[in-house]
């Protein structure tokens, strides 16, 4: 999954989920075995959500590095 680009739940800084940032700084990799987490103080706030999800309040995962800032050599 390309992060930046998509502004769906599993790239949001509000998502609770489980995932992890890919050695790209891009990629969010999420656990297949539990993809739902909870929406925390944006408008679904508490409710669980799937990766694919998406609202108008999406807040850039912090741990997303800016396009066009690669990997550190």
């Amino acid at each position: 999954m390309l992060v930046g680009e998509l502004r769906r739940c599993s790239t949001c800084n509000r998502w609770g989920g489980e995932r992890r940032i890919g050695d790209d700084g891009q990629t969010v990799h999420l656990n297949p075995a539990n993809p739902r987490g909870a929406c925390n103080e944006g408008p679904w706030h508490a409710s669980l959500r799937g990766p694919r999800n998406a609202c108008g309040q999406w807040l850039q995962w912090i741990e997303i590095k800016p396009q066009g800032e690669g990997p550190a050599s």
